[in-house]
Formats: structure tokens, C-alpha cells, sequence
């Protein structure tokens, strides 16, 4: 038997966002109800990068890939769950080289930043350095349980060091509940075209024997 956890976070107004600012709030809103219809409607706005969502390298590469160009079968798969709960600030190469990780793999990243649902500003992130071994290392794509994947680092290096390497980035997980280890996931971003971002939901199943 498999369990299945849910590494999403849920979309509402008064939601944590980046920074803690209103215009990155969604705004949800019934557009048609039963008082003047058979049938309930509501609407939308919020930004592309709302909550748990996948970053494609038009978010930082002015000739970046857009979301058309992540292919499904690269969200989904086998992946591992890195517990560095105990690391404050940058998540560096130092702390990464202890995991033994494996060329293609997706590893996620499980922070103190899963233990509180407010936004922080002092929220743990992938340093340079540690982005960098990622990306030497060839792994596949890597999340994370903070709304950036990095810090007010100037010119965005995390970002731009996995793009550049082809690495997938995730961020908005919710980990908390998930223990460390293997896991087949699927992640699966609105199909959302020639965009930098698109909110997804992200399943973890544990227990789950499917041939690699």
C-alpha cells in the first residue's frame, strides 16, 4: 500500500506570498451565483508564481525557455527528500555533499522553512555554491519549501546557475509532514505556454514500486 502527501501549498487570499506583499495576493471572486443562475462561477487573478509553482528560465534568462518548453515527463518520477532542517540561512555545496546524491536526480529540499506557514524574510535558501554543485552534479531539478529559491543575492545566481545547467526549479513546497527519502512524484504545472512560471500541484507517493 502507498501513501500519497500532498506538497502543495493551498491558494487563498490572506495566503503567504513573497515578501509579504499585497499585489502578490490572489484575488478569487464569484462572478456568477445561484441568485441569478443555475450554475456558480468564480475567477481568478493572481501572479504566475503563486504558492507552489515551477520557474522556467525565462524568469531570469531574457532568452530563457518558457513553460512550453519543461516537458512533463521531467516533472515527474523518482525524487529525494534531503532533510537540512538544521541549516540556517544558505543551504551551501558543505551542506549537500554528505547526501551522495545521483546524475538526474530530483532532490527536494527540506528546510526549517516547512515548520512555520507565514513567510519569513530570514527564509533558508540555496547559496551560489550550493546551486553550483547541483548543476556540476547533473542532477535532474531541485525544490524547495520556500517561496524563492534564494535570498536577495545580487543578479540572482541560484536561479541563473541551474537554469543555465538545465536544471528544473520548484518552489512553494510544503514538506513538513514528509520524512526523508525516496518518493516517485508528479508535479504538474498549469499548461500555462509562454510564461516564466506556473502555479502546479505536487504529489509525493511513498511506498509506490514502479521500474526505474
Amino acid at each position: 500500500m502507498y501513501k500519497i502527501y500532498d506538497i502543495s501549498m493551498p491558494i487563498y487570499h490572506g495566503m503567504p506570498v513573497y515578501k509579504n506583499k499585497e499585489e502578490k495576493q490572489p484575488h478569487i471572486r464569484v462572478v456568477q451565483d445561484f441568485n441569478r443562475s443555475s450554475a456558480r462561477e468564480s475567477r481568478i487573478d493572481m501572479d504566475m508564481h503563486t504558492g507552489t509553482h515551477v520557474d522556467s528560465p525565462l524568469h531570469m534568462l531574457p532568452d530563457g525557455g518558457t513553460m512550453a518548453d519543461i516537458p512533463v515527463e521531467r516533472l515527474s518520477g523518482f525524487c529525494r527528500v534531503l532533510d537540512v532542517t538544521e541549516v540556517n540561512g544558505g543551504i551551501t555545496r558543505a551542506d549537500l555533499e554528505k547526501f551522495q546524491l545521483q546524475k538526474d536526480e530530483f532532490v527536494l529540499l527540506k528546510t526549517y522553512n516547512s515548520l512555520t506557514d507565514n513567510f519569513t524574510v530570514d527564509f533558508v535558501y540555496l547559496a551560489e555554491d550550493g546551486a553550483r554543485y547541483l548543476a556540476d552534479f547533473g542532477v535532474r531539478g531541485v525544490g524547495i519549501d520556500a517561496l524563492g529559491i534564494e535570498r536577495d543575492q545580487p543578479g540572482h545566481p541560484t536561479h541563473k546557475t541551474l537554469f543555465e545547467a538545465g536544471v528544473i526549479i520548484l518552489e512553494g513546497l510544503r514538506l513538513g509532514e514528509v520524512p526523508e527519502g525516496e518518493y516517485f512524484m508528479v508535479a504538474a504545472p498549469l499548461k500555462v505556454l509562454e510564461t516564466e512560471a506556473a502555479p502546479a500541484r505536487v504529489l509525493l507517493f511513498a511506498g509506490l514500486t514502479i521500474k526505474k
